[in-house]
């Protein structure tokens, strides 16, 4: 997957009858014209016309870089 990355958003929620914190996960495959993010960036994706079956999103800028 050449210039795609996976990215993963994590979201807390509660349940409405017991009161439990859930975690649920998302994840979306987003497109890296330039190759820069690597594992554990937090990056910024925007909604953008479908570039393939499964991507439908653009990495717009590297908001933390793993150190």
């Amino acid at each position: 997957m050449d210039k795609t990355v996976v990215v993963v958003v994590n979201t807390l929620i509660t349940h409405p009858k017991y009161k439990k914190i859930i975690k649920r996960n998302a994840s979306f495959k987003a497109h890296d014209e330039a190759n820069t993010c690597q594992i554990g960036d937090k990056v910024k994706i925007v909604e953008t016309r479908p570039l393939s079956k499964d991507k439908r999103w653009r990495v717009t800028e590297i908001i933390g870089k793993e150190s």
